[in-house]
């Protein structure tokens, strides 16, 4: 399943985070990456072979949103749609084009979510994905149109709708246009919950602004994924604004889960039998229930 995952190239070049994604690993020392957790020197097939799982602390590097798809639904299952949706430059905010550009480049996505439908061991979906690597992961107009436009699909099908995130909060660039996206996906998200069509959001390193303040905390089940980051203000900012130090693995998946804020916390080599198991529960109970 895993020979093709992470693109053609034999082995990955990871990104650390330490350093806000923008230096690469070298080309010289693609062999191997360093844990940004432990330290440990990891050796990139094995890094791969492990889902981008450190396998002496658990930590997870960040995934692309194809490889999400990739290792989530069943091989060649998955059918985009949405794709003719593009961003503009309603402010025409300097730089922005060219910004998009860059993103457009560096990612091979037009966007920073992917949305189709597909399978999860044979359990039908609709899926939405978000990539950080697209501008933080940024919600903008055509963010929030792509993940409303699942939602509806899901309403039309009624399939189970999933949505993986990772966001660093609304696109500046789009002022106005782009907090109106917490709204109008928020609206469709309840009309997802009065026809009982199951929601499932899956929170990834990192989910915060307002991506966290909207669709991705309105799911019927919430999951995060292993010691990702979920906020609406990041730790650094709280900590400036109350002076104060914060508890440890503040806003971390496991933390939020003891407070209630997530039903689930689980670890990426288990995700997708979650999530089958969770389809087929609800498959169960809406043939049980006649729905």
């Amino acid at each position: 399943m895993f020979k093709d995952l992470f693109g053609k190239s034999k082995y990955v070049t990871v990104k650390t985070i330490e350093k806000r994604d923008k230096e690469e690993v070298s080309p010289d020392n693609r062999l191997w990456t360093k844990c940004n957790s432990c330290k440990e020197i990891i050796f990139n097939k094995k890094l791969v072979e492990n889902l981008m799982v450190c396998p002496k602390c658990g930590y997870h590097f960040r995934l692309t949103a194809k490889d999400r798809l990739t290792i989530t639904l069943d091989q060649g299952s998955f059918k985009p749609f949405g794709e003719d949706i593009y961003s503009l430059d309603p402010l025409e905010f300097p730089g922005y084009k060219d910004k998009i550009a860059k993103a457009k480049a560096k990612t091979g996505m037009d966007e920073a979510v992917i949305v189709g439908e597909g399978t999860i061991k044979e359990h039908p979906v609709i899926i939405g994905v978000m990539d950080f690597n697209f501008m933080g992961g940024s919600m903008g107009s055509v963010v929030g149109e792509k993940i409303t436009l699942a939602i509806e699909k899901a309403l039309e099908t009624r399939k189970p709708l999933i949505i993986f995130s990772t966001a660093g909060g609304a696109r500046m660039q789009e002022g106005m246009f782009s907090l109106m996206q917490m709204a109008k996906t928020s609206a469709a998200v309840k009309r997802l919950h009065k026809a009982g069509v199951l929601f499932i959001s899956v929170m990834t390193n990192p989910t915060s602004g307002g991506v966290t303040a909207s669709f991705a905390s309105l799911a019927d089940i919430i999951i995060g994924e292993k010691g990702a980051l979920i906020a609406f203000a990041g730790p650094r900012v709280i900590k400036q604004t109350i002076s104060a130090d914060l508890p440890e693995g503040f806003q971390r998946a496991e933390f939020l889960l003891e407070h209630g804020m997530l039903d689930l916390v689980v670890s990426r080599d288990q995700l997708r039998d979650e999530l089958a198991r969770i389809l087929k529960i609800h498959q169960a109970g809406v043939v049980n229930y006649g729905g």
